[in-house]
């Protein structure tokens, strides 16, 4: 999928990837996508549920060794 900004938060637990996830959306212009990468499992929900509060739409969710790959476009 092409994005527009990649940003790594592995290693970090929660709220950080959040946190840093919210930073870089707000860096961003409307309809940009931003690939998040992951190593909390919570993240899954997280990630949905920060989608669905600010309104930016969760494109799609990957997971592959541990690693979870979001991809999230801007409002």
């Amino acid at each position: 999928m092409n994005f527009d900004k990649e940003l790594n938060t592995s290693g970090m637990s929660c709220p950080l990837p959040i946190l840093k996830t919210k930073k870089a959306l707000n860096e961003m212009a409307s309809e940009q996508v931003l690939k998040v990468i992951s190593t909390d499992r919570g993240s899954i929900k997280d990630m949905q549920a920060f989608a669905d509060q600010t309104g930016n739409t969760l494109l799609s969710t990957e997971e592959a060794n541990g690693a979870y790959t979001f991809y999230l476009k801007k409002k």
